[in-house]
């Protein structure tokens, strides 16, 4: 059965379905996404280097976790079931803030999101799924903001808004 991702209006009102790669294409239809930002004690953001086998962004530096909630789950259970799947591990995890964007990828696909953004706290070792994620490291806000003024390219586009925009709402959780 393929994936099937929930389309919202831009209040986050359900609309309908959508099969996961046909909601990418024709220009992206709007539908309900989450990004996950994981810190340590030392104020340190755990990113991700996505699989060279995903869809889209390939090889880029990501947030924690990243993905789209199920029509039957809430979007707190998804992000909670991604980061096991994708990092290997569980922690507390808070909403604290949404967004919309749009952003179009060489190969015709777009990102049409409305995201929710959550935030939590871990400082063991992640046991990263080779088919979701690479590799990993833990930089401060500070340092993440550098990677993007050096190489825009090699961080996703949601992660980039997120750092750039919404800093302060990013770290306000603590």
């Amino acid at each position: 059965m393929s994936e099937q991702l929930i389309l919202v209006d831009e209040n986050d009102t359900p609309i309908g379905t959508e099969e996961k790669l046909a909601a990418h294409q024709d220009g992206g239809k709007l539908h309900r996404a989450f990004s996950v930002f994981v810190f340590n004690d030392a104020w340190e953001i755990m990113l991700q280097r996505r699989a060279m086998g995903k869809y889209h962004c390939p090889g880029l530096w990501t947030n924690t976790c990243c993905s789209h909630p199920r029509p039957w789950e809430t979007t707190l259970a998804a992000a909670t079931r991604r980061l096991q799947e994708e990092m290997g591990f569980v922690c507390d995890l808070e909403e604290k803030f949404t967004f919309l964007y749009r952003a179009e990828f060489d190969n015709g696909l777009t990102e049409h999101e409305f995201d929710h953004v959550f935030v939590g706290n871990y400082n063991n070792e992640p046991q990263l799924n080779p088919d979701e994620a690479m590799d990993y490291k833990r930089v401060t806000i500070d340092e993440l903001l550098d990677m993007i003024e050096r190489d825009p390219e090699s961080i996703t586009a949601w992660t980039r808004i997120i750092a750039q925009k919404y800093r302060d709402d990013l770290l306000w959780w603590a």
